[in-house]
């Protein structure tokens, strides 16, 4: 293929390096901008996120900090780039698209299509738009820097260009950061982030599908979430294990993803108002049996294998029930022990945390610390965020930023 000269070159074709190349071409219309991408498919990602639906952004309601929070990697870094690029500026600029959203009860942001596709198209139209051109299957793509003009090589071809972008996305080995190492970047071990808990000797097993909102702890660890803990045939999921995963990502894979978890099955209640609660019904419903109706809102079957495992028999009445069983229910349902054994990948939304360190770059650009005129954005920067939009968000924020950079408009 005939070499061609870029004004950008974006290495990645994922949403971080599609955005990047969209907003470039939006402060340099007429320039030449190419996006290279190793497989064969475009925007993978996107297509998958939110069950087909496309998870966009988060609520804008919730404000900045709040949004920045919610990165266990790379948070004060986000603070400053939301300011440039918020949630709202996302949500507005696909609105402005023809992209109609709607915002869920738990904050995501949605397509009213409720289709990815949906998304995919917006970004494939601008692209077009703005003739900015895709190479598929181009394989990996090396470069070297001479003068002011950067040498692309690939499996198609030899390309020159005054920019680059390298949105290549997260990898779960450190060997896919070699070539950003040898160009004398430090790279963050990449680690697993947002997953489900394996317990293979759960007593919950066939709760399957059974969700509370409670939180859980890693036992003897200031690591601890509340929220909606759903149990699955293999263990636990739901927002707060997901989140738990993601802060306490190193020290899982620390421990090997062997360690143990407390969960709590109700609401954040002291406990001594648990037990008081408890000795209460004793006094006041002596004949009430115990395992026949749930408290503190949890569900019927849970509760009975709650009671059950506190010795609580099937007939038992609060009248008739020592203090030693109702501690004992009191712990199980504040403080259960679980024996974590692995982990699963939640659904196909692959998250890392790791990658190029943010000391490495101009947090204000995007621009490498080493190489004038290269540029990061989205997870190959060591950038993670929890389930809800947050992955996405620092796509569009960090590419945002890379694509100012680059185009001299910061």
């Amino acid at each position: 293929m005939k070499a061609l000269a870029l004004h950008l070159a974006v290495i990645g074709g994922g949403a971080a390096g599609f955005f990047a190349a969209i907003r470039y071409a939006e402060m340099h219309p007429g320039a030449r901008i190419a996006i290279f991408e190793k497989t064969g498919k475009v925007l993978s990602k996107v297509k998958v996120s939110g069950g087909g639906r496309c998870n966009v952004t988060h609520d804008p309601a919730i404000g900045m900090a709040a949004m920045a929070s919610k990165y266990p990697r790379g948070s004060k870094v986000m603070k400053k780039l939301l300011g440039k690029f918020s949630a709202l500026d996302m949500y507005q600029w696909l609105e402005k698209r023809g992209v109609v959203l709607k915002v869920e009860e738990d904050g995501r942001v949605f397509p009213v299509s409720n289709s990815s596709q949906t998304i995919i198209n917006c970004f494939l139209d601008a692209c077009d738009s703005y003739g900015i051109e895709t190479y598929l299957s181009t394989g990996d793509v090396s470069f070297s820097k001479s003068g002011n003009k950067f040498t692309l090589s690939s499996r198609l071809g030899t390309y020159s260009s005054a920019k680059v972008i390298v949105a290549t996305g997260g990898g779960n080995k450190l060997s896919g950061y070699t070539w950003l190492h040898d160009l004398g970047h430090e790279i963050v071990a990449p680690l697993p982030s947002l997953f489900t808990l394996n317990i293979p000797h759960s007593p919950f097993k066939n709760l399957g599908g059974i969700a509370v909102d409670g939180g859980l702890r890693i036992t003897g660890t200031k690591w601890e979430e509340d929220g909606p803990i759903l149990i699955t045939h293999w263990g636990l999921s739901g927002p707060a294990v997901l989140r738990l995963s993601a802060f306490a990502a190193a020290y899982f894979h620390e421990k090997a993803y062997q360690t143990e978890v407390q969960v709590r099955w109700i609401a954040r209640i002291p406990e001594e108002e648990v037990r008081n609660f408890f000795l209460s019904q004793k006094s006041r419903n002596p004949k009430r049996k115990i395992s026949k109706y749930p408290e503190f809102s949890v569900p019927r079957r849970l509760w009975e294998v709650l009671c059950a495992l506190a010795d609580i028999r099937e007939e038992a009445m609060y009248g008739e029930l020592g203090h030693k069983n109702l501690r004992k229910l009191t712990e199980l349902l504040l403080r259960f022990p679980l024996q974590v054994d692995g982990k699963t990948t939640f659904k196909e939304e692959f998250v890392t945390c790791g990658g190029v360190a943010w000391s490495e770059v101009n947090t204000q650009t995007m621009e490498s610390k080493h190489i004038a005129g290269l540029y990061f954005a989205g997870e190959v920067l060591n950038v993670d965020g929890i389930t809800g939009g947050f992955n996405f968000q620092a796509a569009w924020s960090t590419a945002d930023a890379a694509a100012r950079g680059a185009a001299g408009k910061v």
